[in-house]
């Protein structure tokens, strides 16, 4: 896969080594670097809040701290009634925080205040605007003492708080060993030119609230030349992706896919997920369900050729495979012991790419052996559940993205892990995060939905990791526009296949990230 277009996940170190690339490099002294990143911030703060009565800074004493200094002088500037505490945990000060600090002195607007050990902490007002700049992304360790306390006394103000670059006390990447009760708890958080790996974590959702990525202006041959890890997915980069259809295209051009799905009750799934593959454009579809699900997809997917299973309620028997240019099974198809053994020969005998779904992955789960068995590049598109019971539990969120990793690379697979920032990894070791989607679409049905644009891009010759990532962009970003006219709280699974059209324009159409 080509990564020039998804964003690219730093490490805190690597971000380190990028920010004095800039300063050697660009040229440019690294205070003006710190002016230019706090403008950003102040920029954000100008366009949202407007009339505040009163907007509380609290810095630290290095480079996180002077950015909030900047900050400080140019709300001031502004007329904004800013108060600056200065958290004074230690004697020493970064160079450009001293500088930032005797600018905000000289402009004599903030009132500035010391707070140290035995000061009585400031009081913090519910409708006041807190800007948190304390500790940056370097922190290693977890906050105590005298920062902890001021911590815990923000978080307990109830006021809204931003955050600059991290919320004070979590670390950028891993905080499985971190203390939880001792982070700030932001309302927003803006992060500069790169998002944390952290942040798109479920665990460390309440510490960063809602996170916007603010770009500074990073020398961009260095960014091109750091490898990263991680990504992020955009909206060029999946853009990049699509496929371009000629005119003088037919059905045949765009696969016969095959979807084995649904058991005497659960007939839904196959219903949405055959839907969700012809609107993402499958030339043919054939649906392999039970025999008494035949009158029911007859009827609700009419564009859509049916397979019967010599069973009457379940998945039994594979049909002949030889038409078809992908495979999806796994929704609703049960776990009886008849479809065990349906689906174990499946495994033996699939030459074309596959994708795996529900039921098909809660088979493995009871069959671990059969990972074993998968055929290099089968995608599997797990919820958090499914994927435990085949990679057992994790204490957090850093450690289950590294046992997804872990697993794509031993047995060389795709495995999507679905949620708020559905996580993709690859057999290379590479993992995309994705940036579409919203709460509404955690409805019945969505995942099943997933499979079927997957199994679509399958069908249609698009890669494995080209399907994954854009069938997961895809339906994120349908959900997104269904959202927007029915709300969250009232999405349901077919709404998200009734955008994907639009999903497919708005990328089409958009301007380069």
């Amino acid at each position: 896969m080509n990564n020039n277009q998804a964003g690219k996940i730093f490490s805190s170190e690597q971000v380190k080594g990028i920010d004095q690339y800039t300063i050697s490099n660009e040229p440019i002294p690294s205070v003006d670097l710190m002016e230019r990143a706090a403008g950003t911030v102040f920029q954000w703060i100008l366009n949202r809040y407007e009339n505040i009565k009163k907007v509380k800074i609290f810095v630290g004493s290095g480079n996180n701290g002077g950015d909030g200094l900047a900050v400080a002088r140019m709300l001031a500037e502004k007329n904004y009634p800013v108060t600056v505490y200065w958290v004074k945990f230690t004697k020493n000060c970064s160079e450009d925080w001293g500088i930032n600090y005797q600018r905000l002195k000289d402009q004599g607007i903030a009132y500035t205040e010391i707070l140290t050990r035995t000061d009585n902490k400031p009081q913090i007002s519910a409708d006041d605007l807190v800007i948190d700049a304390i500790f940056g992304s370097g922190l290693s360790r977890p906050l105590e003492g005298f920062p902890a306390e001021i911590v815990d006394h923000i978080n307990a103000s109830g006021a809204n708080v931003i955050s600059i670059d991290i919320p004070s006390g979590l670390f950028g990447e891993d905080n499985s060993g971190n203390d939880p009760d001792h982070i700030i708890k932001a309302r927003y958080t803006l992060s500069f030119q790169f998002p944390k790996l952290a942040f798109f974590f479920p665990d460390n959702e309440e510490f960063v609230g809602e996170w916007s990525v603010l770009p500074i202006g990073l020398h961009q041959e260095i960014i091109r030349s750091t490898s990263a890890k991680y990504h992020y997915l955009t909206g060029s980069f999946i853009k990049s992706k699509l496929k371009v259809r000629s005119k003088f295209s037919h059905k045949g051009t765009f696969g016969h896919t095959l979807l084995i799905s649904g058991n005497y009750g659960r007939m839904g799934a196959a219903v949405l997920a055959s839907r969700a593959c012809l609107r993402t454009g499958t030339g043919l579809i054939t649906a392999h369900v039970p025999r008494k699900g035949y009158d029911i997809l007859q009827n609700s997917v009419p564009e859509a050729m049916i397979s019967m299973d010599e069973s009457d309620i379940v998945f039994s028997g594979i049909p002949d495979m030889d038409q078809y240019n992908a495979v999806g099974i796994g929704p609703a198809i049960g776990l009886k012991d008849n479809t065990q053994k349906a689906f174990r020969e499946l495994l033996k005998t699939i030459n074309v790419p596959l994708v795996i779904d529900a039921d098909g992955i809660n088979i493995l789960g009871e069959n671990k052996e059969l990972l074993k068995q998968l055929p290099k590049s089968t995608i599997l598109t797990p919820h958090p559940k499914e994927f435990e019971r085949i990679a057992g539990k994790t204490s957090d969120g850093y450690n289950h993205i590294q046992r997804l990793i872990e697993l794509a690379e031993k047995y060389q697979i795709f495995i999507v892990l679905k949620g708020a920032h559905t996580a993709i990894a690859l057999p290379d070791g590479l993992c995309y995060f994705n940036t579409t989607g919203n709460p509404g679409m955690a409805t019945a049905g969505s995942g099943d939905v997933l499979t079927g644009i997957i199994l679509s891009l399958l069908g249609q010759g698009y890669s494995p990791g080209d399907a994954a990532v854009t069938g997961v962009y895809l339906h994120g970003l349908a959900g997104d526009r269904a959202a927007e006219i029915t709300g969250e709280e009232s999405l349901i699974a077919n709404d998200i296949i009734d955008y994907l059209g639009t999903a497919f324009n708005e990328l089409k159409d958009s301007e380069p990230d």
